[in-house]
């Protein structure tokens, strides 16, 4: 069973974050943490000014709400991957998963919006010379929550990781 479009069931989207303290959700934590010029940070989080670098087309964003927060496997995605055996609990530890740099971008929504819950075999950056990052990025998150690929992702993965020999996979285990 895949996810229902616009999400999947027990994947809170976005909750209190790391620092619940803070008024942030999950979302304003990571453009925070990936600001290029810092942002006015106003009550309950309000973010205004301030820019950011959308890796995936190589674009600078100088208002927040141009952006999306992608998981670098999408909900869907993970769903089909094996979250859907997943506790509601650890899915929404996914969901708002900040342990990993790579598991949560800030990109323009504009490239978010057309990766939708695509993998890397049907979906790359548009910026090309950003692949290897994106492919090293993709597979550290399945590794980091022991997610399956099916055959036509592998084959995707295994083709990049030929095209960038250079590229280090780096991940931690999630809790």
């Amino acid at each position: 069973m895949g996810c229902a479009p616009g999400g999947c069931p027990g994947l809170k989207h976005w909750n209190s974050g790391d620092n619940p303290a803070d008024g942030c959700t999950t979302r304003n934590e990571v453009l925070i943490h990936e600001v290029v010029e810092a942002p006015a940070v106003g009550p309950r989080c309000r973010i205004t000014g301030g820019s950011w670098w959308s890796y995936y087309d190589q674009t600078t964003v100088t208002s927040a709400s141009g952006l999306d927060i992608d998981h670098m496997v999408p909900l869907a995605e993970a769903w089909d991957s094996g979250a859907s055996a997943w506790t509601a609990q650890r899915r929404e530890a996914y969901a708002n998963d900040q342990g990993q740099e790579a598991s949560l971008v800030a990109v323009t929504a504009r490239s978010n919006r057309s990766k939708a819950d695509q993998d890397p075999a049907q979906w790359m950056p548009p910026a090309g010379d950003v692949h290897c990052r994106y492919a090293a990025e993709w597979t550290g998150t399945n590794l980091r929550w022991n997610l399956t690929a099916d055959d036509t992702e592998l084959a995707a993965l295994n083709d990049l990781a030929t095209a960038c020999p250079g590229q280090t996979v780096t991940y931690t285990p999630a809790p």
